[in-house]
C-alpha cells in the first residue's frame, strides 16, 4: 500500500497537476481564495522551488478607491476582475506567456477564478486558457452598487 504525501492528505497539493505545470517551464499565474480575499501571484519554478515574482491581493483595491463599506464584496466578480487587471498591468510585457494554476479549487466556468483570469488577459498578459470559461463583462458588472466604482478603478489602473 502506498502512503500519501502529507500535503495531499491535508488537501493542499495535487502532485500530478503540479508536476504537469512544472514541466511546462512557464511562469504560473496562481489564484487562491481565502474567506475574505483573492490572492493572485506570478510564480516561477526552478528545480521545484517556487519563487514568487509578484503578489496582488483584492485587499490592495482599498488603495485604488474601493469603498471601505464594501469590504465584504472583495471576493465579488468585479473585485476578482480588478485584482487580475492590477497584476496584469504591473507585469505587462515582462512575461511572455504564463499558465493558470488554480490548485485544488473547483474548475467552474464563469467563476471568480476566471473573472480574475479575464482581468489578467484584458491587461495584456498572455495566459493559456479556454475562452468559453471566462465570464462576460455584463456579468462582472451586474452589481449596480459597485459598478460605478468598478469603472473608476479600472480607468485609474489603465493609465
Amino acid at each position: 500500500m502506498k502512503t500519501q504525501r502529507r500535503r495531499r492528505k491535508e488537501g493542499k497539493t495535487d502532485y500530478g497537476a503540479r508536476l504537469a505545470l512544472l514541466k511546462s517551464g512557464k511562469t504560473r499565474v496562481v489564484i487562491r481564495k481565502s474567506n475574505r480575499y483573492l490572492l493572485v501571484q506570478l510564480v516561477e519554478s526552478d528545480n521545484a522551488q517556487d519563487n514568487v515574482i509578484a503578489r496582488v491581493s483584492s485587499e490592495d483595491l482599498f488603495g485604488k478607491g474601493w469603498p471601505k463599506e464594501r469590504a465584504g464584496s472583495l471576493k465579488s466578480l468585479a473585485a476578482a476582475y480588478l485584482t487580475g487587471f492590477m497584476l496584469g498591468k504591473k507585469f505587462k510585457g515582462k512575461i511572455k506567456e504564463a499558465v493558470l494554476d488554480i490548485g485544488l479549487q473547483r474548475n467552474v466556468g464563469g467563476s471568480r477564478i476566471y473573472a480574475t483570469l479575464k482581468g489578467i488577459l484584458d491587461a495584456g498578459l498572455n495566459v493559456v486558457h479556454n475562452p468559453e470559461a471566462l465570464p462576460s463583462m455584463e456579468r462582472i458588472k451586474e452589481n449596480k452598487k459597485i459598478s460605478e466604482t468598478f469603472e473608476k478603478i479600472k480607468e485609474s489602473l489603465g493609465k
